[in-house]
């Protein structure tokens, strides 16, 4: 419920001319309710001619996440193709996802994003980046909100505890904030059942009082799948093509099956894939030599040794490749890259 009192002696807030008269305090109001009472605000105080920003005065007496919801969107792509190295077919989907998912005020469902592929070829620095650059933090925003089955998800005896406590977790999280974005990591150590109590909310058809479920975000994580990425991958290469030549519809619908039969995704036999519940299936690709280096020059950078390309070059040396007779792909992706880059430095 949102706790509405009228205090006149407050200085929360002011309308200029009526400064001295009312003034309003708000405590956990759900989305809903705080934007009608910023509607009223702005007829009331527009009725008396006064000229003021009403979202700073609004936000100055509320903690609804409309204050923080600051979507970056031209922050967002240009991050997105400056740092996120060898990942054209991840950069082009979720690029045309988020975006028009946030230049769209009322979507008619909620955006859900699959991440597959190998540990270090830049799922969670996505994953990152669209947290960034709505809410202007990575993870430090009260509704951006991270799941990691080995921590929250743990026996695989206790599905039906865990889909309980997770609808009422997701609930509670969309009521307090229409906006909030839910990232499911590790999804291949995750119970398969669990994330089938979300199936409601990920379609077009869930709108309960006061909270709409549609404007929601869901990224899932996992290596599930990377096989099938890594193939078509190798193929490709082997067959002289260009690594950029790789299409998404090369990848989608392999990934999909591979997710949906794999008895070690919290996907399996899941209803929230043959309901076509994902959005987009986001396949990253393995890494090259070349965008190794390009991860630990970018480290370097950030410890002020730029100039290092010896040493960017010597980190790309260092580190394991695939497969053994060709040695095309890193086998950790740039997971290692900071490590390896203390050692050489």
């Amino acid at each position: 419920m949102c706790e509405i009192s009228l205090l006149p002696s407050s200085v929360l807030w002011s309308c200029n001319s009526c400064a001295s008269s009312s003034h309003i305090i708000l405590e956990r109001c759900s989305e809903g309710i705080a934007t009608m009472i910023l509607i009223l605000l702005l007829i009331y105080c527009t009725s008396l001619g006064t000229a003021f920003e009403m979202k700073s005065i609004f936000c100055s007496i509320s903690d609804s996440c409309y204050c923080d919801y600051k979507p970056d969107i031209k922050g967002f792509e240009w991050d997105l193709y400056k740092n996120l190295y060898g990942q054209h077919v991840a950069q082009d989907i979720v690029s045309e996802a988020v975006v028009n998912f946030l230049q769209d005020e009322n979507p008619d469902r909620p955006l859900v994003l699959s991440f597959h592929g190998a540990s270090g070829t830049g799922k969670s620095l996505v994953s990152s980046m669209i947290g960034r650059h709505i809410y202007g933090t990575a993870m430090g925003s009260p509704y951006i909100h991270q799941f990691i089955p080995t921590l929250h998800f743990p026996s695989a005896d206790r599905v039906q505890q865990y889909r309980s406590d997770l609808k009422r977790w997701v609930e509670g999280n969309l009521t307090a904030c229409a906006r909030s974005i839910f990232i499911f990591d590790e999804m291949e150590k995750m119970p398969p059942g669990v994330i089938d109590v979300l199936e409601q909310h990920l379609g077009p058809f869930h709108v309960l009082f006061q909270t709409n479920y549609h404007k929601a975000i869901y990224i899932f994580i996992s290596t599930v799948g990377q096989e099938v990425i890594n193939r078509v991958a190798l193929e490709s290469r082997q067959a002289g093509r260009d690594r950029e030549d790789i299409l998404p519809k090369e990848l989608e619908d392999s990934v999909a099956d591979a997710v949906y039969n794999n008895k070690n995704s919290g996907f399996y036999h899941s209803r929230v894939i043959t309901e076509k519940l994902i959005t987009r299936f986001v396949p990253f690709l393995p890494l090259l030599r070349r965008h190794v280096e390009r991860c630990a020059q970018r480290e370097l950078c950030q410890r002020g040794e730029c100039q290092r390309a010896d040493l960017a070059s010597a980190v790309g040396g260092a580190m394991t490749y695939t497969p053994n007779d060709s040695q095309y792909f890193s086998s950790t992706g740039c997971k290692l890259v900071s490590a390896k880059v203390n050692f050489f430095l």
